[in-house]
């Protein structure tokens, strides 16, 4: 016959109690604190004291039918606020008890199911909780919300009576039923009308068994049963993107409507059309698609003050000002200027208030893929990880520094760049750079920045009157993982004298998506296409600062 802490954890499962150890009371304030108040032990369980009381007979039903009653017999210390009958009915005891077995006949796992979290949870507390005169707590209920006690009330609601001390735990009695406050995770679920955001988020959940906070008992078989195991929420969208899942974090949260969210999914599908071979094609496009369109819309309260969100809006994703101005990227992504205004991230949403935060509820979206995902790829040409092939090279790519004095300073990227020379007897050289993150279907304008000899060399007058001629040429896989090339690209002349930003090609389109993927699927060659008899006149010396690839517009695959 299995013991009392082996049935415990067979019907009660993995309860989750993410109260916090620090305020388990052992210090001498809350010793002053706990001798304070007036108690008198009584017999029995906390459990006990319930199903004996007639009028918690409502309370008790719910209790019992949802295995807690295993869990208030046994020695794990516990505070509970249980409505008289009077603050829960029969008939509302009988639709509780309903709903609690409806979700378990479903498969609905303990700490998901409504019931046990926003009733029963909502009305016990880990540890022992007594009240004096001088009582103004703020404490952690087994759900985790806040709730502040006082000498006569919880939470605003009046306590019929306190500190009813038994072997395993506090009993108080409510005249009202505490009321449940959803935190923003929380609430996309209970919204019907936000539901499929919370599905897609809800998918990245896992329960992970918490020893460290976890109550052992006896070992049988020789394992250790937990009179109390804790189970704690992971999720590793949440952990990336911003906890609105936690009681302690203060976050927004823009969420487009069912039907927003359907119109989104169709027009950004095609961005990640990943190749039959890739691993998980299928996968990274459901969940690409949809990250695509969320990962910009959690917003932390502490870099968004009310002042601040006039002027702008900005996400957890966004990189922050200095740093953008330390590596010189200009562009805001997941920063969205101006968001109340019309056509703003936040124009025309619905604010509704949850326990740690906000949840903005969009209809019609206001974030642009440019402002996020759809994304400027800047390729630094002396990346030594993005450089693939150099052909008929002097030497392998040399990494020139611009000095701080020199006038150029500031105007190449990251204030470096690479100088490839050609073999005299070929007067051609070719380099080959790998360009991550592109995305199927969206059309780009190429560019490739070149730096004058000057910017290394201040003496290097002679090297600026020559003039280079690059031939490049753009290759990719196509759906079936054959390679496919754009050879129609024309020779374009770069002015050695001064900065050149080279416009190679406008609106390429590529057949498949290598967004996130480790390995690049799009490769750019530039060629210094001088001629034997043109070394005279011309230059074969490459130096190129980077490689842009800009989005543009929506539009369908054609080679060039």
């Amino acid at each position: 016959m299995p013991s009392k802490y082996a049935l415990l954890r067979c019907r009660v499962g993995c309860v989750c109690c993410a109260a916090i150890l620090a305020l388990a009371a052992c210090n001498d304030a809350w010793s002053d604190h706990y001798d304070a108040t007036s108690t008198t032990q009584e017999s029995g369980t906390l459990w006990d004291a319930i199903a004996a009381q007639p009028d918690l007979s409502n309370f008790a039903r719910v209790v019992e039918a949802c295995g807690y009653d295993i869990l208030l017999s046994g020695s794990q210390a516990y505070t509970v606020f249980a409505p008289t009958n009077d603050a829960l009915t029969t008939a509302e005891a009988d639709v509780l008890i309903e709903e609690f077995r409806q979700q378990q006949a479903a498969g609905t796992r303990v700490n998901d199911n409504t019931v046990v979290r926003q009733f029963l949870q909502n009305h016990i507390a880990l540890y022992k909780w007594p009240v004096s005169s001088i009582t103004n707590d703020s404490i952690t209920l087994m759900n985790d919300k806040y709730a502040v006690l006082t000498p006569s009330t919880l939470a605003g609601q009046q306590l019929l009576s306190t500190n009813a001390l038994y072997s395993n735990g506090l009993l108080f009695t409510l005249g009202h039923q505490l009321d449940y406050f959803p935190n923003v995770f929380e609430y996309l679920g209970h919204d019907d009308d936000l539901d499929s955001v919370y599905r897609f988020l809800n998918s990245f959940s896992v329960y992970e068994f918490n020893d460290a906070k976890s109550v052992p008992g006896e070992i049988v078989d020789g394992q250790t049963v937990y009179l109390d195991s804790v189970s704690e929420l992971r999720n590793t969208v949440l952990q990336r993107y911003g906890l609105i899942n936690s009681e302690d974090s203060t976050y927004w949260m823009l969420c487009p409507t069912n039907s927003e969210w359907r119109r989104l999914v169709g027009e950004y599908e095609p961005f990640f059309n990943y190749a039959n071979s890739v691993n998980q094609r299928d996968s990274l496009i459901y969940a690409n698609t949809r990250l695509a369109i969320i990962s910009g819309a959690f917003f932390s309260r502490t870099i968004n003050s009310d002042e601040a969100l006039r002027d702008s809006a900005v996400s957890t994703r966004a990189i922050s000002h200095s740093l953008r101005r330390m590596t010189g990227w200009e562009d805001a992504y997941y920063t969205y200027f101006k968001p109340y205004a019309q056509g703003g991230a936040f124009y025309g949403t619905e604010d509704i208030t949850c326990s740690n935060g906000h949840v903005l509820k969009s209809p019609a979206w206001g974030i642009s893929k440019f402002e996020t995902f759809a994304q400027t790829i800047k390729v630094e040409a002396e990346n030594i990880l993005a450089q693939d092939t150099i052909i008929d090279a002097v030497d392998p790519l040399i990494v020139r520094e611009v000095a701080s004095n020199n006038p150029f300073y500031g105007k190449v990227s990251g204030n470096s760049f690479v100088e490839v020379q050609p073999d005299p007897a070929t007067a051609q050289v070719t380099v080959q750079y790998r360009v991550p993150n592109i995305l199927s279907g969206m059309k780009y304008d190429i560019y490739a920045v070149f730096a004058p000899a000057t910017a290394y060399d201040t003496l290097a007058v002679d090297e600026t009157k020559r003039p280079n001629i690059i031939l490049p040429t753009l290759q990719w896989l196509d759906q079936n993982g054959k390679e496919g090339r754009n050879n129609r690209m024309r020779t374009k002349t770069v002015n050695t004298a001064v900065m050149d930003t080279i416009q190679l090609v406008t609106g390429q389109t590529f057949p498949t998506s290598s967004y996130g993927l480790a390995e690049e699927q799009v490769k750019l060659r530039i060629k210094s296409n001088i001629q034997s008899n043109q070394t005279t006149t011309h230059s074969g010396t490459l130096r190129i600062d980077c490689i842009i690839f800009r989005p543009t517009e929506l539009g369908g695959f054609a080679a060039q």
